[in-house]
């Protein structure tokens, strides 16, 4: 008995020694669902046996000015047809009485006013009316300039809970840190998943320089996976020194012990914002850029009944901006770094909750990063953390983070772009020469930090989201990141239901977004958020494989066809067939507006007609990212922008004039060189936009006639020999 208790003893401690290695294994390499990976929802349309063709028919938004005339229905202001066509109201009156009559009751019942106006068409503007509008809600969203002008376009491009959050959570034994990372790794599962056309997995590499850190690194990113869990995706992995050199050949040699790679998300900021702010409409909220908030109107108690607003657009037109007013039951205001302007508007006293900080990026060319890995600097020189990743065919690396001034396109400074450089070549293989000339894009974003005006200490900044209402009912959402823009989202209507006295419903009859019978888009939508599963427009269709069907049916340039794949996923069938023929062999369809980079003519039509775009900058900055990307670039596909848009909307050569002028003045913020600020459109359609200073000259050889050593890399003068000694007779 006694020995045979001796014999077991080993074999159980073995037995649950294998099957707990077995678990953990299993867990490491477990099966994982990747974002992208799946079939589309909807599969891409074939040709039938007869050879014909039926394209996806998606449901459409509607235009621009029928937003703005259901805005102007909600304070019962009444447009009757004597305005258009000029007929006095008497004589119409005696012609179509009994049809004005149906016409002012149909108006009384339209003029019922709005649960919710959204201030402010960012992240987290466009996610609140979303969610609001899946429940049932009748919301309403304004923003003075284009969505995502502001901080939502200006981000690292990350969708991610946070390591250097997670390592103060831990060190500083910080339960709130500890729920920011938790929450922000659950909702980059909700992103990807809702958008796997804007969004994807990348893998970042932490250098270890030193052997001790291996463990601690290690550690981390370990703690990191753990707590994704289900959320999460690959594991997190040890490269030795030649395998981190192998996939980051640009990395430096020297003191290089090893790396570690762990998995987060990325994705394409704006035309992210823009698809929330799209499928918001889609959905039945009223949805308009370019519409400015002048002023807030309250009843005579005090409390917010609604708002004055003005089109922008008619002043950029030369035209006056008629007032009006859109009545509603709440006002939500989520303006980012300007939520103190509208809390002044409400509260003229009242104190400032925003503490602007400005994050600087560059953009460098795409030979500077491998195309799938990233890399992160978790220490800098003093002790900022800063990213390095491939981005739209790019490098980006960033960010800073200082105190700054608000404004609208603020300019990223020469100390900040020179650091970022600086801390890069601290990197990078000493053979790599990072130039300054090499910066092919530089902008600053304001990042919306805030104080909590309850907490004793005023000067404490709010580690998340704050959201607060005034005593006239103005609530307010600031703070938060990108990755958490849909949990704030639930949070702010949550607040507004609660606040205001709002009841939700199901959408009965939600649009059919994915443009197919066989999905239906209203299934989960019970009055309740389920914005975690409300896919985005573009995500039914979509596929990895998508773009070669985009191929064989337009005949795109494949790398034109990718790319219209991962910016509007199954709307690509719609801006392809907007695009202009080539009239060449091959590419068959697909006009580029930059020689350098994949974007087409028929996303400006795309963008006007579908996307509400109504200037330039609109187009270069947010529906494709040119000016991102390349200032210089998007000076150069200016004109080209600027005739397309001019055919859709009409302008005259003053609308066109103006904006040459705002779109070169917003270039600015974007890094181009100072010497092109007064390029004009005829200097560019000369091809004098092109003309290089002196410095520009310095960064290549520009004008050597070929030879096996150019005249510019040699020592030597024209006609001197190099293989005689300079003091040679010869070459005297």
């Amino acid at each position: 008995m006694a020995s045979s208790r001796r014999l077991l003893r080993p074999f159980l401690y073995t037995s649950a020694a294998a099957l707990a290695g077995g678990g953990a294994l299993y867990y490491v390499y477990r099966p994982r669902k990747i974002p992208g990976t799946d079939p589309a929802s909807v599969p891409p349309p074939q040709y039938t046996e007869d050879g014909r063709f039926s394209p996806p028919r998606f449901p459409l938004v509607k235009t621009r000015d029928e937003q703005i005339t259901d805005l102007k229905r909600s304070s019962g202001a009444q447009y009757s047809l004597d305005t258009v066509r000029g007929i006095t109201k008497g004589v119409l009156e005696s012609l179509y009485k009994e049809e004005l009559s149906v016409e002012r009751q149909e108006k009384q019942e339209d003029a019922e006013p709005y649960d919710l106006l959204v201030v402010g068409g960012g992240a987290t503007g466009t996610g609140i009316a979303l969610d609001a509008a899946t429940r049932g809600l009748k919301v309403a969203l304004v923003e003075r300039e284009d969505f995502a002008s502001g901080t939502s376009s200006k981000s690292t491009k990350l969708v991610h809970g946070g390591v250097r959050y997670l390592e103060k959570a831990v060190w500083d034994l910080d339960y709130n840190q500890y729920k920011l990372v938790k929450e922000a790794l659950r909702e980059r599962k909700y992103f990807l998943d809702t958008a796997p056309h804007l969004s994807n997995w990348l893998p970042i590499m932490i250098p270890v320089q030193n052997w001790w850190q291996a463990p601690y690194f290690w550690a981390g990113t370990k703690f990191y996976d753990f707590l994704a869990g289900s959320e999460g995706i690959e594991s997190s992995y040890f490269l030795t020194k030649s395998r981190a050199l192998d996939a980051f050949p640009m990395l430096k040699k020297e003191n290089l012990f090893g790396a570690l790679v762990y998995y987060d998300g990325a994705h394409n900021d704006s035309r992210m914002n823009v698809s929330i702010a799209m499928t918001a409409a889609l959905y039945g909220a009223t949805v308009v850029n370019h519409i400015e908030v002048t002023s807030l109107e309250k009843d005579a108690n005090g409390k917010l009944i609604g708002a004055k607003v003005k089109d922008r657009v008619q002043e950029k037109n030369g035209q006056e901006a008629q007032e009006f007013s859109i009545r509603t039951k709440g006002v939500i205001n989520a303006t980012g770094p300007f939520t103190d302007a509208i809390r002044k508007m409400d509260e003229p006293q009242t104190s400032e909750i925003v503490a602007p900080s400005s994050g600087v990026h560059v953009i460098l060319p795409g030979y500077y990063s491998p195309s799938k890995m990233g890399l992160i600097d978790p220490k800098t020189s003093d002790g900022r953390v800063i990213f390095f990743l491939p981005w739209q065919g790019n490098t980006i690396a960033g960010t800073t983070d200082a105190p700054t001034a608000i404004s609208q396109n603020p300019i990223a400074g020469e100390e900040e772009i020179n650091w970022i450089l600086s801390e890069i070549r601290g990197y990078l293989a000493p053979d790599l020469n990072v130039r300054r000339g090499d910066v092919l894009a530089a902008w600053s974003g304001i990042r919306p930090l805030v104080k909590d005006p309850h907490s004793k200490n005023t000067e404490s900044l709010v580690r998340n989201h704050l959201i607060t209402v005034s005593d006239s009912g103005l609530l307010t959402c600031a703070g938060g990141k990108w990755t958490t823009y849909r949990q704030m989202a639930e949070e702010a209507v949550d607040e507004a239901i609660k606040r205001y006295a709002l009841k939700t419903s199901p959408l009965l009859q939600a649009p059919r977004i994915s443009g197919s019978e066989m999905i239906d888009d209203a299934a989960p939508l019970d009055g309740t958020c389920q914005t975690h599963q409300v896919r985005l427009i573009g995500a039914h269709g979509f596929s990895n494989t998508l773009f070669i069907n985009l191929i064989q049916h337009f005949g795109l340039e494949s790398i034109v066809a990718k790319h219209l794949t991962e910016s509007y996923g199954d709307r690509a069938w719609t801006v392809a067939a907007l695009s202009a023929p080539t009239e060449q062999r091959y590419p068959v369809r697909g006009l580029k507006i930059s020689a350098l980079y994949p974007f087409i003519d028929g996303e400006i039509r795309y963008a006007v007609r579908h996307e509400y775009a109504q200037t330039a900058v609109d187009v270069l900055a947010r529906r494709t990212r040119l000016a991102f990307l390349n200032a210089q670039a998007a000076l150069e596909a200016l004109p080209t922008v600027i005739d397309l848009m001019s055919e859709e909307l009409h302008w005259d050569w003053k609308r066109q004039e103006k904006e040459w002028k705002d779109t070169v003045q917003f270039l600015a913020s974007m890094g181009l060189a100072k010497s092109k600020l007064s390029v004009t459109r005829k200097d560019v359609e000369n091809g004098k936009a092109g003309e290089y200073d002196e410095h520009e000259r310095k960064l290549y050889s520009r004008h050597d006639r070929p030879a096996d050593m150019m005249e510019s890399d040699s020592k030597f003068s024209s006609g001197e020999k190099p293989i005689i000694s300079r003091d040679s007779p010869v070459n005297k």
